[in-house]
């Protein structure tokens, strides 16, 4: 069956025109972006070199490791895809950044920037298997060939952030570290925004974000003492980018905060360092939303529901605009694939 572009109007506003007036952006369902046969591709993060190609990094791992898709933390690397599209097909490259095991194991949820004429990839990695010493990785290259090499504020390995030891900031007790890194240029400084699951009392945990800050981009960085989300409404995989004058982040709806927990949210702050739960919309919906009943009926559910959860937004944006959304889901309707990731192209009314 070919799938027919769905258009939904999304509730989410965006200040972006030059007068300052809103503008609703809208997303036009294309299809798969990146997927391999006998493989889990989970999150594809964009960017376009030189020659205006569209090259996607994404977390991938063999369907057949581990049954229970822990193969996330356990199994990952990092493949490489390219397209003259941002649309695709996309090629498979080969591995951006392999499993090392041990101290640097399964390189996962990889985020690629373009800032100061340098390209960036910042992604997570784990001592053997064990979530509770999650940490952010930075390497840096001239080109996407590949040639990646540590940032220079970094460890030798590329480690950027480690959970805090310093009491005062807010993480200190993070129970799975820290993770799932974004990095933007703000007002001549560097954010690198990044996950922490913290305690909540009088028990349980909370999915917050919070910012460390650099002067130069291959850092080092500086933990920030307070979160820039609330405590009430938790998140995943945010991914932060600016407009105008006012940074924004786009996320998981961990919690169904404003609808169920297969869509997203859209964050905004006028400094970068709070976003208020009130400013928060309703960003995008779940896979079920956009492909109908029919093409779903006969999918299989790797992770979470069948309606297709979707999580991990990126975006690319061509001539300083957002153009695409990438997003990842664990539902799959080709037979032999595992997890992979879909397209969609942002539209502005």
């Amino acid at each position: 069956m070919k799938l027919q572009h769905i258009t939904l109007l999304t509730l989410l506003l965006l200040i972006f025109s030059c007068n300052s007036q809103a503008q609703k952006m809208k997303f036009e369902y294309i299809g798969n972006a990146a997927a391999q046969k006998d493989m889990h591709v989970w999150g594809s993060s964009p960017v376009q070199d030189k020659d205006g190609k569209t090259h996607l990094f994404s977390a991938q791992w063999s369907t057949a490791t581990q049954s229970d898709f822990s193969g996330w933390f356990k199994d990952c690397e990092i493949g490489h895809y390219v397209s003259d599209s941002p649309e695709g097909p996309f090629e498979y490259v080969g591995i951006a950044v392999k499993d090392q095991d041990g101290l640097f194991n399964s390189p996962h949820n990889p985020t690629i920037s373009n800032i100061d004429g340098q390209y960036q990839l910042c992604f997570i990695v784990n001592e053997n298997n064990d979530l509770k010493t999650q940490r952010i990785v930075m390497y840096v290259a001239d080109d996407l060939n590949d040639t990646w090499r540590p940032a220079k504020g970094a460890e030798a390995d590329g480690t950027i952030l480690r959970q805090t030891k310093n009491p005062e900031v807010w993480n200190y007790t993070a129970r799975l570290g820290v993770s799932n890194p974004s990095l933007i240029k703000y007002n001549g400084k560097y954010f690198l925004y990044h996950k922490s699951v913290v305690r909540k009392e009088p028990k349980g945990y909370v999915y917050s974000y919070g910012v460390v800050v650099a002067d130069n981009v291959e850092g080092p960085y500086i933990h920030q003492p307070t979160r820039v989300t609330e405590e009430k409404m938790p998140l995943e995989d945010a991914y932060a980018f600016t407009m105008k004058d006012s940074v924004y982040m786009i996320s998981r709806d961990f919690r169904a905060s404003l609808g169920n927990s297969g869509g997203g949210l859209l964050w905004k702050s006028g400094d970068g360092f709070s976003f208020p739960a009130e400013k928060t919309e309703r960003a995008y919906e779940d896979l079920l939303h956009y492909v109908g009943e029919e093409y779903l009926k006969d999918a299989v559910s790797y992770r979470g529901k069948k309606d297709g959860h979707l999580e991990r937004a990126q975006i690319l944006f061509i001539d300083d605009k957002p153009a695409y959304l990438y997003l990842a889901t664990g539902v799959q309707v080709k037979p032999g694939y595992g997890s992979s990731s879909h397209v969609f192209k942002i539209n502005f009314e």
